[in-house]
């Protein structure tokens, strides 16, 4: 089969397309024929091994050959214990905790880590779904629940995790407002954004509103400017960001929650078959659609790692295996 595969970490060009053996499913595993990817931080952050905690356990060279968690596809056959999946059934899912693995014609995944692609979508449209969908919902649920009335800021809101988020929100009945580039607050208007604000120019964390949750999906303050946008008893989620400012995060929530009753959080991913149904359950009802910037095909994946680190992506990116068998 076909893969996109890299032996050595660094820049996109040294991934590249070659001929790889098709995988064999285990007792509990499912074999999928792929047929859409789409590219989340993670994958960009493996492949250049930055920051170092990606390089744990694997300095000299990478963990994963082939890179992609996001995966819709085609279940072609199933292991002995496999009892939820059948060959034959249309799949979405996260493989980071099962393997990667996504950027290829074919691969074996955990059954656990899949869900039934949600009617009436492409599988370019599922493929978007899995982990920023999932990443939002777990950042969401840390304040203990939305109602009318909350005030919620995404910092870093057009990607993936951000446009899933707005419209839970909006779900919800909060009141919502994006942070990102200017050439991005139409899109997050677009999406249900009640309020957005231009990084470059407005300064969201000095005197202005208060809000009772904030996603940070980018990381780009420092803990202490960002919960003077708090109100007390509010919630700082940093779902992405560089290692110092996770760190700092860390260590600081704890003393910040204490002497201001303001908290602050690190989200840890995590894989959830029962989140990813909540997902599809809504994408199904038309009340939520994944927001794509391009569609690339296979032979041109590299490219599309080379549009994503640029930084102008509006939504996901997806990679279509279909056209290049």
């Amino acid at each position: 089969m076909r893969a996109l595969v890299y032996d050595r970490y660094g820049l996109p060009d040294v991934l590249r397309i070659e001929e790889v053996e098709k995988p064999i499913p285990k007792e509990n595993e499912v074999l999928i024929a792929v047929h859409a990817a789409s590219l989340n931080s993670w994958d960009l952050d493996l492949l250049t091994g930055k920051p170092l905690v990606n390089r744990l356990g694997a300095m000299r060279k990478p963990r994963y050959r082939i890179l992609g968690a996001d995966v819709a596809g085609r279940v072609l056959a199933v292991g002995t214990e496999v009892n939820r999946l059948r060959p034959g059934d249309e799949v979405f899912g996260d493989l980071s905790g099962c393997g990667w693995g996504g950027f290829a014609e074919y691969v074996c995944a955990s059954e656990a880590a899949l869900t039934l692609k949600p009617e009436g979508v492409s599988f370019e449209q599922a493929a978007a779904i899995p982990q920023a969908a999932v990443l939002a919902l777990q950042g969401l649920r840390t304040q203990g629940g939305l109602a009318k009335g909350h005030r919620v800021l995404i910092n870093g809101a057009a990607g993936g995790v951000g446009t899933f988020a707005i419209q839970y929100i909006k779900l919800q009945g909060a009141e919502v407002t994006g942070v990102d580039a200017a050439e991005k607050l139409d899109l997050l208007r677009s999406v249900g954004a009640d309020h957005v604000a231009d990084y470059r120019t407005e300064d969201f964390t000095a005197g202005g509103p208060q809000y009772d949750l904030i996603l940070d999906v980018v990381g780009t303050r420092s803990v202490f400017e960002m919960k003077r946008a708090l109100k007390p008893g509010g919630t700082y989620v940093m779902i992405g960001g560089t290692s110092n400012r996770i760190i700092q995060a860390a260590l600081t929530g704890p003393l910040l929650a204490w002497f201001s009753r303001k908290k602050v959080k690190v989200l840890l991913h995590k894989v959830s078959h029962d989140d990813q149904l909540i997902w599809k359950s809504l994408v199904e009802k038309g009340k939520v659609v994944p927001v794509i910037d391009r569609q690339f095909a296979f032979d041109d994946a590299v490219e599309a790692f080379h549009y994503y680190q640029e930084g102008r992506v509006k939504g996901k990116i997806i990679v279509s295996m279909t056209e290049a068998r």
